[in-house]
C-alpha cells in the first residue's frame, strides 16, 4: 500500500518539476529574440541602419555565448536552483530596465547585459534535468524543458510587437520583465531543491580540459552546432524566398510563421518519451530524418506546402535539441554546468553562422542553395551522431 500511494505523489512531483523547467526555458527565451519585430521600427525611431538596428539581436546572442562557459562553472560551484533564480531574477530586472534606453547604443547595451545572464537560466537547468531526473523520464523532462523555451520564443516575439504596436516599444519590454520575474516566483515555489548536486572544486581551466579532451562531449557540441545552425538558416532565409515572387508575404505574414514554432512545441513532449524509449541515437537520426523531408517539401511552390515543410523543419530540430541537451548530461564526466554552457557557446556560434553564411549561398542558389545547405548540416549531425553516441 505504501509503494501505491507514494507513486501518485512521486508523479505529482514530477509533473511540477517538468512545469517548473518548462517555465526556466520560457522566461528565458521569452527575451532573447523578442525585438526581432521591433527592428523595423527601431530603425525609423533611431535614424539607425539595418545592421546597426540588428544588434540588439546579436549583442543577446553573443553575450550567451561569451559568458556561458563562466556561468556553468559558478554553477559548478554554488549550486543549481539558486543560480536558475539568481540569473531569472537579474534577466527580468534588466529587461524591464532597457525600456528606459533613450538611444540605439543604450538599448544595444542592455540588450547585451540580457544576454549575460540566458546562460545561468539555460546552462544550469540542463544540468538540473541531467542530475535530478530519474533516467527512465530524462528525456520527457528535457522536452519539457525545450518545448517551454520554443513557447517562450514565439510568446516573446509576438507580444512585443502586438504591446508596441498599442503602447510603444517600451512598454513590450517592461511587459516581458514582469513575466520573467513571474516566472522566476513559480520556479522558486515548484523547482525542488538539488538533492544529486557535488560541489566542484577543480580549477576552470581544469575543468575546460576535461570537457575539451572527451569525444561524447565534443561530438554533442557539434550536433548543438548543428541544430541551431540549420534551424537559424531554414527561418531566417525562408523570409527572403516568401517575401518575392509568387508569394510577395507582408511583415505581418512573414511573422505569422514563427507559428509553426508552436506545433513543434507540441509535439516535443512526445518525442521526449521516444527519446526516453528508443535511445538517443535512433531518435536523433528519426529526426534529422523528418527535417530534412520537411526541407524538401519546402521546394513545392505552394505557400501551405512550405508551412508544412517548415512544420516538419521545426518539429525535428526540436526533437534533436531535446536529445542533445540532454546527452550533454550523460557525455559529461562531472562539473555538468560547465559542460552545458561550453555547449550553449558553441550552439549560439552555430546560429551565428546559420544567419550568415546561407546568405552567399542564398545569392547564388537562391533557396533550393539553401535547402541543399541545411540538408548537407544535418546529414553531417546525424552522422556524428550516428558515430559517436552511445545510447
Amino acid at each position: 500500500m505504501i509503494h501505491a500511494e507514494s507513486r501518485p505523489a512521486a508523479s505529482g512531483q514530477s509533473r511540477a518539476t517538468q512545469f517548473a523547467l518548462g517555465l526556466t526555458g520560457f522566461g528565458a527565451f521569452l527575451n532573447l529574440y523578442a525585438p526581432q519585430p521591433l527592428l523595423p521600427l527601431f530603425r525609423q525611431l533611431f535614424h539607425a541602419s539595418e545592421f546597426q538596428v540588428s544588434l540588439t539581436i546579436s549583442a543577446s546572442v553573443f553575450a550567451v555565448a561569451l559568458s556561458a562557459p563562466c556561468v556553468g562553472f559558478v554553477a559548478d560551484r554554488f549550486g543549481r536552483k539558486s543560480v536558475i533564480l539568481t540569473a531569472m531574477i537579474s534577466l527580468g530586472v534588466t529587461t524591464a530596465i532597457a525600456a528606459t534606453a533613450t538611444s540605439l547604443p543604450a538599448l544595444i547595451g542592455w540588450r547585451f547585459l540580457q544576454g549575460v545572464f540566458v546562460p545561468g537560466v539555460l546552462a544550469v537547468a540542463m544540468a538540473y534535468v541531467s542530475e535530478e531526473t530519474p533516467p527512465e523520464t530524462v528525456g520527457a523532462t528535457m522536452a519539457a524543458y525545450v518545448t517551454g523555451g520554443v513557447i517562450g520564443g514565439f510568446a516573446g516575439r509576438f507580444l512585443t510587437g502586438l504591446v508596441s504596436a498599442s503602447w510603444g516599444w517600451p512598454a513590450g519590454f517592461v511587459l516581458l520583465g514582469v513575466a520573467t520575474l513571474a516566472c522566476a516566483a513559480c520556479v522558486a515555489m515548484l523547482l525542488p531543491t538539488s538533492t544529486h548536486f557535488v560541489r566542484q572544486q577543480t580549477a576552470f581551466f581544469s575543468v575546460l580540459g576535461r570537457h575539451l579532451t572527451n569525444p561524447q562531449l565534443l561530438a554533442t557540441y557539434a550536433v548543438g552546432f548543428n541544430v541551431l545552425l540549420s534551424i537559424v538558416a531554414a527561418f531566417t532565409y525562408v523570409n527572403f524566398y516568401l517575401a518575392d515572387p509568387p508569394f510577395h508575404l507582408s511583415t505581418s505574414g512573414l511573422s505569422l510563421i514563427f507559428g509553426v514554432y508552436l506545433i513543434g512545441a507540441a509535439i516535443t513532449p512526445a518525442a521526449g518519451r521516444l527519446i526516453d524509449r528508443v535511445g538517443y541515437r535512433r531518435a536523433l537520426i528519426g529526426a534529422v530524418s523528418v527535417s530534412g523531408i520537411g526541407m524538401l517539401v519546402t521546394l513545392i511552390p505552394h505557400l501551405a506546402m512550405i508551412v508544412a515543410g517548415l512544420t516538419l523543419l521545426a518539429s525535428g530540430v526540436f526533437t534533436c535539441q531535446a536529445a542533445a541537451s540532454t546527452q550533454v548530461g550523460r557525455a559529461a564526466r562531472g562539473a555538468r554546468s560547465s559542460a552545458a554552457g561550453l555547449y550553449l557557446t558553441l550552439y549560439y556560434l552555430g546560429g551565428a553562422i546559420g544567419s550568415a553564411v546561407p546568405g552567399l549561398v542564398w545569392h547564388a542558389l537562391g533557396w533550393p542553395g539553401c535547402v541543399l545547405f541545411v540538408l548537407i548540416v544535418q546529414i553531417a549531425m546525424a552522422t556524428i551522431a550516428y558515430t559517436q553516441w552511445t545510447d
